[in-house]
């Protein structure tokens, strides 16, 4: 029986309802006029005899699979919507790297190529995995657009000192605990007391950037900065007014930093500690550009970790990178444990006390 329009009682909307290919089928225009709902019947009888006859892949549209990636693979939803608006009701099998390449340009026109891999290219990967594996489409392997290597900046045991000293109060166990757990901002300024557990001495960070739970042991000091805290529910860190920080906006594709929401407050006390320089501007103004910015606390947590155990798969887990190609950034950020490999070449002009002299 093919689609008919028919009306509920209590729906002003028109209602498509019949079986096309074995299929039941009940759903609502969303339109009380008559002449568009014909049109949309049409289309979608049209659609049904399609996927019956070649597989639901041909018939799928974007959104359709946007919103099958919501539901069942409980994906990051923050830079779906732009996404959305674009590709709309165009066909998954006619999205490929041409399309997405094109998007990402026109819907972010001044935006750097990290902002493009992390906004379109990584959520558009996710969704494209997602309908490859219900069946939908072919898997495609997005080739992204290229980004300076990140520059590993990492503090010395000295500098994290005066740069503890000269925090704010409430910014300072704040510091402490990224210092000392390797957490990335995110996961420390929205980390819940139900996470901390003192007598086991580990904080469990749930959500965190790759989906995995992870937990990681509590060092001493930070047991003490927790401890000192005269509140134990909701967000462990808060503002100098002793409110929780201000969580993302889900309406502001530019707010994705977690870091701005202390920049000030860190960039305050890497000026006080000294750990910066003053620069003169075109128009004559002294402005202190600082050394470090708050993530820097997760490479020098990762850097500390490294030259203490040398060991790469342990610290791959307790900071939660996926790949063991992102903590060797580390290892290479480390070189004076091959110091004695080095200083054994020959140094002929020593003389008696060259290596070469002695064999």
């Amino acid at each position: 029986m093919p689609l008919k329009l028919v009306k509920r009682p209590r729906s002003p909307n028109w209602i498509m309802r019949g079986t096309v290919a074995k299929q039941s089928i009940e759903e609502t225009t969303g339109t009380t006029d008559k002449k568009i709902a014909e049109a949309m019947r049409i289309k979608r009888e049209k659609e049904l005899l399609t996927e019956s006859v070649f597989g639901k892949g041909v018939v799928m549209t974007f959104a359709q699979a946007a919103l099958d990636y919501i539901e069942h693979a409980e994906g990051e939803t923050r830079f779906l919507k732009p996404l959305a608006d674009y590709f709309g009701e165009g066909l998954l099998k006619d999205i490929g790297q041409h399309e997405i390449d094109v998007a990402a340009k026109k819907i972010y026109p001044k935006a750097s190529n990290a902002t493009r891999n992390r906004q379109v290219y990584t959520p558009m990967s996710a969704i494209l995995q997602h309908a490859a594996v219900k069946g939908w489409r072919v898997p495609l392997k997005l080739k992204r657009p290229k980004q300076p290597a990140g520059k590993i900046v990492w503090m010395k045991p000295d500098e994290a000192e005066r740069l503890i000293e000269a925090c704010a109060p409430h910014l300072r166990p704040l510091v402490i605990f990224m210092l000392y757990t390797g957490a990335r901002t995110a996961e420390a300024l929205w980390l819940d007391w139900a996470n901390v557990d003192l007598v086991l001495k580990q904080v469990t960070f749930a959500k965190t950037k790759n989906g995995e739970v992870r937990s990681v042991p509590l060092h001493p000091r930070v047991l003490h900065e927790l401890s000192a805290l005269k509140h134990r529910d909701a967000e462990v860190f808060r503002t100098d007014r002793g409110e929780a920080y201000d969580r993302p906006d889900a309406d502001e594709d530019a707010d994705t930093s977690a870091g701005t929401r202390i920049k000030t407050a860190f960039k305050g006390a890497c000026r006080r500690a000294g750990l910066g320089s003053f620069e003169i501007s075109a128009d004559g103004k002294k402005k202190f550009i600082v050394s470090f910015t708050p993530h820097t606390c997760r490479h020098t947590w990762a850097t500390w970790h490294y030259q203490k155990n040398r060991n790469l798969t342990s610290l791959q887990h307790l900071g939660g990178w996926k790949s063991i190609a992102m903590v060797m950034r580390y290892a290479h950020t480390n070189v004076e444990e091959h110091a004695a490999s080095i200083n054994s070449l020959p140094w002929a002009s020593r003389g008696d006390n060259s290596p070469t002299a002695k064999e």
